[in-house]
């Protein structure tokens, strides 16, 4: 297809890692194994080269598209071959099989510094990294000032970049390689180097990039919000092999809920160590559907957490409370103990339990996790906080009366509330 400028058929990588050979290897033992018996001896070290040499595939049959003006994010644990595939596409290194096309130009923003020669001063590398994207001396004359100013190193331009520290070489990194406009945009996990407020800035940038701009972005991080933010689709690797390719939020979903043990239930026995201090302990938290314990949740269906606790000691007064968290990481609101009884006075030895309810149509869908604690607040004191205590998924049905309505598309968006609307005619 013309709008297709990256394709990758069957891409595989294979590294021959070395392992270290025992002390019996050794130069003395070898020669004297070697006068003793010179056959067995020469049958021996075939088999320790064989046992000291291991092929490891970074990667193995990766394929996909990439659109003309697509943002596409590449997802995976450490180790997944996202970097590999990375450097492959920037022609960094070289494929042991398959097949790349690529149409355009390409920019990219791997390591920190790559690219820079360390002993020029800022402004000479903007030129010489402006020369290596194919640049004419004219046209990154013409984009330099924007280059100074979204990197805001102007007072360290003529110093040389060796004395850089690692946040002002990503700054001026990402600044070359995002306005000397190339038709490709290939960024690694390489801004997390920088603070909150330039990794927003970066973000910002790329969707100007990729959305006014038309132009296509790579981009690999393990910030799985930034991720379903700017992108449309997303690849996941597992293994240096596609796991899944497609619709961001869906990959998303499914990565992050991979691997996981929280569930709808999570009980602490009497004698165990469960979560506390000498004041209050956790002993069971659970997700409730219609009086049921359950790890799914219909849109429109109300939720009820349940936690219960054993208060040991009388004098302070205890304040459960719970965090819910979105897919991404995103916290989606704190709720307390606030209506009860209980948030003015102490609670007496015993067992109680406190019960959160969760109106339907609240959340949008995925999954939501449960961090539960305790707290005194005057003064302020956590007594314990148990993150990832249980899980649920909020799943919805064409039969569900929800704020969807007749739209069929995706809603993105970690709340969706139904809200009351009201229309008129007046005129």
């Amino acid at each position: 297809m013309s709008d297709t400028v990256i394709h990758v058929e069957n891409l595989s990588k294979r590294y021959v890692i070395g392992h270290q050979r025992s002390k019996e290897d050794g130069f003395r033992h070898v020669i004297e194994d070697a006068v003793r018996a010179p056959f067995k001896w020469l049958k021996s070290r075939q088999d320790r080269q064989k046992r000291t040499r291991e092929e490891f595939w970074a990667l193995k049959d990766v394929s996909f598209e990439v659109k003309r003006g697509e943002v596409i994010g590449i997802i995976g644990r450490n180790g997944a071959g996202k970097s590999t595939l990375l450097k492959i596409l920037s022609r960094i290194t070289e494929p042991t099989s398959g097949r790349i096309r690529i149409k355009g130009r390409v920019a990219s923003l791997l390591e920190v510094g790559t690219g820079f020669h360390p002993e020029l001063t800022g402004r000479e590398n903007i030129f010489l990294n402006g020369a290596i994207l194919g640049m004419s001396k004219v046209e990154i004359k013409r984009k330099f000032d924007d280059i100074v100013a979204f990197s805001e190193i102007e007072k360290f331009l003529d110093t040389p970049v060796k004395r850089y520290s690692s946040g002002m070489y990503v700054r001026l990194a990402f600044a070359v390689a995002a306005h000397l406009e190339p038709e490709i945009l290939i960024v690694d996990e390489v801004l997390a180097v920088g603070d909150a407020e330039f990794q927003k800035k970066c973000l910002g940038k790329m969707e100007s990039v990729a959305g006014r701009e038309g132009r296509t972005v790579l981009f690999v991080s393990h910030q799985i919000a930034a991720v379903t933010r700017l992108c449309r689709n997303v690849l996941w690797l597992d293994g240096g092999r596609p796991k899944e390719y497609g619709r961001a939020d869906l990959i998303c979903s499914h990565y992050l809920a991979n691997g996981s043990s929280t569930s709808a239930k999570r009980e602490w026995m009497n004698g165990s160590p469960a979560p506390g201090n000498e004041w209050v302990r956790l002993r069971n938290v659970d997700v409730r559907v219609n009086g049921e314990i359950d790890s799914q949740v219909n849109i429109d269906q109300p939720v009820e957490i349940h936690v219960d606790y054993e208060v040991l000691r009388e004098g302070k007064v205890l304040i459960p409370n719970i965090h819910l968290f979105a897919e991404d990481g995103t916290l989606i609101f704190i709720a307390h103990d606030w209506h009860s009884g209980w948030r003015t006075r102490p609670k007496s030895p015993g067992r109680y339990k406190t019960i959160f309810t969760i109106p339907g149509n609240f959340f949008s869908e995925g999954r939501i996790t449960v961090k539960v604690a305790t707290s005194t607040y005057q003064p302020f004191e956590v007594h314990f906080e148990e993150s990832d205590a249980v899980a649920f998924t909020v799943v919805e049905s064409a039969k569900n009366e929800t704020s969807r309505g007749d739209f069929a598309g995706h809603l993105p968006g970690i709340v969706r509330p139904l809200i009351a609307t009201q229309t008129e005619i007046v005129s």
